[in-house]
């Protein structure tokens, strides 16, 4: 960076004015040679470290700009500016104690300092003092009304604290001050995905990347607006063009390993999260994804370690990790650690919604339950909430007043959940229809037995399909608790591999042998390693119903199992639940009614045309009355010895990361049979769709 210094006399105040000249004129190598001429003549001269430390930041040697900038603090008379500066390169690299630090001796300094009190509420906004922040923040506004970027801080604190509107206003002012100030724009992008207005918020994020295509910011409010709307893949191309001139940033790398994750990519998430842990190992953010990546992975005693590092370090997101670290332990069946760890997170997060919501998916409300209270609380001000934080809270309440029997409260919150819902996506049942239709349409008798026999040669797949909410999850649960099968939860496996191979039904039309055999390969390929030696493999994912035609030609060996229940229950079980994948048709009742027909029409046309052998239908209703039976014949078709283990099914220790995680801990019962007629006169619009009307 540097050239050889000349040699010609000059004082050390007149070296530091040529220095500062030059960097003003962005002339950093000359602004360098002069610093380097004081430091040879007064080693550990302030004003000359200083001026390095900005020069190695603008070059992105943040480590080498903090050493500078620390070395020139410890100057006798080192101005307040010099503690600011050093606060934020602290804040940049994640040492945001060390950071706050710096920034509180920089104010005590000088309590005018107008750059000190900013930084001082940017970090204590990053770790979580909000009404902290809030004041430093206020303070800067009132010393500098008419500056973009001091309403635009402050509005970041506004949106933590969940003051919506507050936060809006000051962004908005912002951007009235200055309409290309792109960390406004991208920063609003991430309040309007947090108000469900996504198409909005994804337009605000790419004009703040037009006004400034380096910061990194935009990309990453871009990237969680894609994640939000289940757009995974393309996420993955935002932080790609992110990682294509910052790829070693943290953020970067976090966010990278959640879609990856997302997307079942999990050694390449896990890549990235480990190596966000290497440039930042005291980042939260770093910890938190890499906790889930390790969830999704298995290694719940490793996810729980850094979720739990991440819930003890300074961020923003130790009330998300407190979060999913008793929801893995409810999963992994520690019910009585489970419950501490959302009573440790409420008492850390008083009333926090998210964990009163979270908390609400695994118990059961009874009377006087101090949850429902905090919650409708909470909701008594929802329109300044986030939308996303709404929808669960109505949910939540509608189960709560379903377990208290209060079926008009319960679906006054569950409709109003559910319209909430729908209105965050496009949903088009006509054409849902038309694609089901065409399914069928393409693959008819005369194919499949064109191409029997054709695919991969493995008996390992076993795939449980139906509609959610209909018994698969207790179905895995009791195959998977005999010796020589695993179970391995929702797989989108096979969905990607049908997307990659072109549009779906069409492609089948000109499916070869050779591309039978590819397909099932690659599904193979990544499912093998996580059958750990045993004879079957279990992919739960319900909506494999649409590919059910598909599986015999690519993997002839794989075993089918259809899971059916009652449509009115089904239905009602789905409208009552969040789902956290893509369920699209389940938050209306009349279009749920209407899938539920198409779905029924697409299973009729697979029972005509699948192979007898290798396909199986269940009925939630005969298991519940004939454990053992249907177990037993289950546990035959997969061509298994019988094991008395697979009726203990609720003893298996097995990660269950469902909406069944509840019911599947616990011995059959009937109550669910049924459930369906005391509150038929809710369902109008269902029951007109599946034909139906009220007892």
């Amino acid at each position: 960076m540097s050239s050889a210094p000349n040699t010609d006399p000059i004082s050390i105040p007149e070296a530091l004015d040529r220095a500062h000249a030059h960097w003003n004129a962005g002339q950093v190598a000359e602004a360098e040679v002069y610093c380097q001429r004081v430091l040879a003549a007064f080693p550990g001269q302030a004003d000359a470290l200083h001026l390095l430390g900005l020069m190695a930041h603008a070059y992105g040697n943040l480590d080498l700009a903090i050493a500078q900038l620390r070395q020139a603090c410890m100057a006798p008379r080192a101005p307040a500016i010099y503690f600011s500066n050093l606060a934020e390169m602290y804040r940049q690299k994640g040492m945001l104690v060390e950071g706050e630090e710096a920034a509180q001796r920089a104010v005590a300094m000088d309590p005018s300092l107008v750059p000190g009190w900013n930084n001082l509420g940017i970090l204590l906004q990053e770790a979580g003092k909000l009404e902290q922040s809030l004041a430093c923040l206020e303070r800067v506004v009132a010393l500098t009304p008419d500056a973009p970027e001091a309403h635009n801080n402050l509005a970041n604190t506004y949106r933590r604290l969940d003051r919506l509107g507050q936060a809006e206003q000051h962004y908005r002012q912002a951007l009235a001050l200055n309409p290309h100030y792109a960390e406004a724009h991208s920063n609003l992008a991430f309040l309007l995905t947090g108000q469900g207005q996504y198409d909005q918020a994804a337009a605000e994020a790419r004009l703040a990347i037009q006004l400034n295509p380096r910061l990194v910011d935009a990309y990453l409010n871009l990237a969680d607006v894609e994640v939000t709307r289940h757009r995974h893949a393309a996420a993955l191309q935002v932080l790609d063009a992110l990682q294509a001139f910052a790829p070693q940033h943290p953020a970067g790398l976090t966010a990278r390993a959640k879609a990856l994750t997302q997307l079942e990519r999990l050694d390449a998430a896990l890549a990235c999260a480990q190596q966000a842990m290497t440039l930042a190992p005291r980042s939260a953010e770093a910890h938190h994804a890499l906790a889930q990546v390790l969830q999704a992975l298995g290694k719940t005693d490793e996810a729980l370690a850094h979720f739990e590092q991440a819930a003890a370090l300074p961020g923003t997101v130790r009330e998300e990790a407190l979060i999913g670290r008793a929801t893995l332990l409810m999963e992994s069946g520690q019910k009585d650690a489970a419950r501490m760890a959302f009573d440790q997170a409420l008492s850390i997060f008083p009333a926090s919604i998210r964990v009163l919501t979270a908390r609400a998916e695994v118990k059961t409300f009874h009377a006087d339950d101090p949850d429902v209270g905090a919650i409708e609380a909470w909701l008594a001000n929802e329109a300044q909430k986030p939308l996303n934080e709404r929808i669960s809270a109505h949910f939540a309440l509608g189960k709560a007043y379903l377990d208290l029997q209060d079926a008009p409260r319960a679906f006054t919150h569950l409709h109003t959940a559910n319209q909430q819902k729908r209105s965050t996506f496009s949903y088009d049942a006509t054409a849902t229809q038309q694609w089901m239709e065409r399914i069928a349409e393409v693959f008819t008798a005369e194919r499949m037995e064109r191409l029997a026999g054709a695919g991969a040669q493995s008996d390992l797949p076993v795939f449980i399909i139906g509609m959610p909410r209909s018994g698969t999850t207790l179905v895995e649960q009791i195959l998977s608790s005999h010796s020589q099968v695993m179970g391995a939860g929702e797989l989108s496996t096979l969905r990607l591999v049908v997307e990659g191979a072109g549009p779906f039904p069409d492609i089948a039309q000109v499916l070869s042998v050779e591309d039978t055999q590819r397909q099932g390969r690659a599904y193979l390929n990544r499912t093998e390693p996580l059958a750990q030696g045993r004879q079957r493999l279990i992919d739960k994912m319900p909506g494999n119903f649409l590919y059910a035609g598909l599986i015999p030609l690519i993997m002839p060996g794989a075993h089918i199992i259809h899971c059916r229940r009652n449509p009115v229950d089904t239905c009602l079980s789905c409208y009552t639940k969040q789902f956290s994948g893509e369920q699209p048709f389940s938050y209306d009742l009349a279009e749920l009614g209407a899938f539920y027909t198409d779905y029924q029409k697409l299973m009729a046309h697979w029972t005509q045309v699948l192979p007898a052998d290798r396909f199986i239908e269940v009925d939630y209703e005969r298991m519940v009355d004939d454990l053992e039976g249907e177990a037993r014949r289950l546990v035959g078709f997969l061509g298994l010895p019988w094991e008395d283990a697979c009726l203990r099914f609720h003893a298996n220790e097995r990660v269950v990361r469902t909406a069944s995680v509840n019911q599947v801990r616990q011995p059959i019962y009937t109550t669910s049979k049924g459930r369906w007629h005391k509150y038929a006169n809710h369902l109008g619009p269902l029951l007109a769709a599946l034909g139906m009307s009220a007892p």
